[in-house]
């Protein structure tokens, strides 16, 4: 076997993948899958489970073995030759998937599984798969007639590509700017821990002294402690024009595929339906309908924004009589916070990152889990990876059996997608010859280590950690055996942010805080005055945060929900009217932030960012019962592992909330966890 992604054996070899392996093997896995799918329809066995919906899983799971280590490298190891290939296999997978939702012979034979005399004596996670696959059915186009059928797969196709291109655009704009830095001075107020990013930068081009960069490291250090406000305000309008047309490079302009995507997105759901792209989201998510989802936001906006407007008063009041900055700007907002807090809580980033090195957190972090959950990471040595800087981990249980598996890629290099996410490597899932175990993809981007330092994560940092591990606990720690349902898959995309948003709240706690935080060169706690200011500082303006995260909600939902095709999508039109609604601080007219707003465009989120916001009212009242119990009571941590995470999707969201708590979701410990009123 000279191809590796034919080989199911075991974990992909990534070492031995090549762009020229990605085409052939899709095109001989979907002739297989085909030709199963026939056969499997053209079999005179009674419809059952077993003959049905199983035969397609396994042939399912065949394609995902393979697609998956691709979409991952094309992620965090891009290439031109890879970009192609995956490109070309990517449209021929959804011309495929897109046939198979509308295949009616298929549909057929699953709704004889539904109707079927032994259905109901089938598990639940079995017939939540089987509810599932009928609705998806629908939501593909079973039903649709031509012409309007062959349209559909024709959009799906598209958006599939504009997807795609957008992210790459993106990714391409990011690695396209840098601005070399010869002279110290002019990064003046860059702690050592920054310049040395900056200086990593540089060496990667092979080049002396710095080099500032759009890859989120260098941004958050310039724009958090430069004190050269010209250099803040060119990397501001750098990063904020990214792929635009207002961008100092245009090439990469995602304008033209912003309205595409939202004519097509629109378009699809009318043949199938829904009046607009936003409804049709809402069949697969908790939100009942839009009016639920904007009601649920303008709630928080009017509880917000009071709590924003004060934080801006008093950071301009700072700047101006601290800082001498009279017209205190966008680029100027980072500088100017970090500013205040380290005066009122005598807090900075800076003091805190040396009790964060990488190796301990991650030990910390482990050991959190340990005690939560009762189970451990163990470092593996053996496996193929695709980049020196990747890890990967067993994850192993009370009696040392091996449950699932962890590859981990934490630090930021050229080539590799911004942001923090985690996606499914393997399933979990019963076959003819045993139990597939199930492995995730952690992917982060920190700044990596210097010659000097070890890679020191900020708080923030270290939150977002614990963010991506909660994703990958839901996924790994699932009992569930039926692939549809396990682990995140077949969760509603309004409540897959649960899991993640509760492991956050480790982070803040004095028990998380003493496994987590060791200083990296005296191996010290960290101190209680320190925890103490942390604290107080918790809420520093979570006014301005909240109301940007409202900003990004209503923007996304307003804009699918609004789209008219007579007037187009109207992106910084409906922006605009947004933040007069929701901001306080309202960027430049020239600064596109939708077009590097890969969540929406090019990732899950589309009419679904405010699920963060939705999520954590359930996280919040979630945690707030190991906080009444114990942050490590072991029973509640075997509650939490058994009502939310064993389960996966096999049943919804908020009965599995229910069965934690006890109760429904209230919002009322979201609020005071921002320090709102009720």
């Amino acid at each position: 076997m000279t191809n590796p992604l034919l080989d199911t054996t075991g974990l992909p070899r990534f070492s031995a993948i090549r762009p020229e392996h990605v085409e052939p093997a899709i095109e001989a896995i979907l002739a297989d899958y085909q030709a199963g799918i026939d056969a499997m329809l053209a079999s005179d066995a009674p419809r059952t489970y077993a003959n049905v919906v199983e035969v397609a899983e396994r042939l399912d799971e065949r394609l995902s073995q393979a697609w998956s280590p691709v979409g991952h490298l094309h992620g965090v190891m891009d290439s031109d030759a890879l970009r192609k290939a995956y490109s070309a296999a990517q449209d021929r997978i959804v011309e495929f998937n897109t046939a198979l939702g509308q295949n009616r012979e298929l549909y057929a034979a699953v709704k004889s599984v539904a109707d079927g005399a032994g259905f109901a004596a089938l598990p639940r996670a079995a017939r939540t798969v089987v509810e599932h696959e009928l609705r998806d059915f629908e939501l593909s186009g079973v039903a649709l007639e031509e012409p309007a059928r062959s349209r559909y797969r024709e959009i799906s196709s598209e958006l599939a590509r504009l997807s795609t291109e957008f992210e790459e655009a993106v990714l391409d704009a990011t690695d396209a700017w840098s601005e070399h830095v010869t002279d110290e001075a002019a990064l003046a107020g860059i702690p050592e821990s920054g310049l040395a990013v900056l200086r990593a930068y540089a060496q990667e081009k092979e080049l002396d002294d710095w080099l500032v960069t759009l890859k989120q490291p260098s941004v958050q250090a310039v724009l958090t402690y430069a004190d050269d406000r010209e250099l803040r305000a060119r990397l501001y309008r750098a990063y904020g024009t990214r792929a635009s047309d207002t961008a100092e490079d245009p090439s990469h302009d995602n304008t033209a595929r912003i309205e595409a995507i939202m004519a097509l997105r629109h378009e699809s759901a009318q043949l199938i339906g829904f009046a607009d792209a936003a409804v049709e989201s809402l069949a697969t998510k908790m939100a009942p309908t839009p009016d639920k989802v904007i009601a649920f936001l303008r709630d928080f906006v009017a509880k917000a924004r009071p709590m924003a407007e004060r934080d801006l008063a008093e950071l301009r009041a700072f700047a101006r009589d601290t800082l001498g900055l009279d017209d205190l700007q966008p680029w100027d907002v980072a500088y100017a916070s970090e500013k205040l807090r380290e005066k009122t809580y005598a807090l900075n980033e800076e003091e805190l990152k040396p009790y964060f090195p990488v190796d301990a957190v991650m030990d910390g972090l482990f050991a959190v889990v340990e005690r939560v959950l009762g189970v451990r990471f163990r470092a593996r040595t053996d496996v193929d990876l695709w980049h020196a800087d990747a890890r990967y981990y067993d994850v192993v249980d009370a009696k040392d059996a091996v449950i699932a598996g962890a590859y981990v890629d934490l630090y930021a290099r050229t080539g590799k997608r911004g942001g923090a996410w985690m996606d499914v490597c393997r399933t979990r899932y019963r076959t003819p010859d045993g139990l597939q175990l199930p492995v995730a993809y952690l992917t982060c981007n920190f700044a990596p280590p210097t010659a000097t330092t070890p890679s020191l994560l900020t708080h923030d940092d270290v939150v977002t950690l614990f963010h991506e591990f909660g994703h990958g606990l839901h996924h790994m720690l699932t009992e569930v055996e039926h692939a549809g349902v396990s682990g995140i898959s077949g969760v509603e995309w309004d409540a897959v942010e649960l899991p993640s948003q509760f492991m956050e709240n480790f982070a803040w706690q004095r028990e998380g805080l003493d496994l987590i935080a060791r200083h990296w060169q005296t191996g010290e706690r960290l101190p209680d005055a320190l925890f103490d200011r942390m604290q107080a500082a918790r809420n520093f303006q979570s006014g301005l945060f909240l109301v940007r995260q409202l900003e990004f909600g209503l923007f996304d939902f307003r804009l699918h929900h609004e789209y008219d095709p007579a007037r187009g999508a109207r992106t910084l039109e409906i922006l605009e009217d947004v933040r007069r609604e929701v901001a306080v601080i309202v960027p430049p007219a020239w600064h596109r932030f939708p077009h590097a707003f890969t969540h929406v465009f090019s990732g899950g989120y589309a009419a679904g960012y405010y699920s963060y916001l939705w999520a954590e009212v359930l996280s919040a009242d979630a945690f707030e019962r190991f906080e009444q119990e114990g942050v490590f009571n072991r029973g509640v941590g075997e509650a939490w592992r058994e009502s939310v995470l064993a389960v996966g999707g096999s049943r919804p969201a908020l009965e599995s909330f229910v069965a934690f708590r006890g109760r429904e979701p209230e919002p009322d410990a979201l609020l005071r966890s921002y320090g709102l009123a009720a």
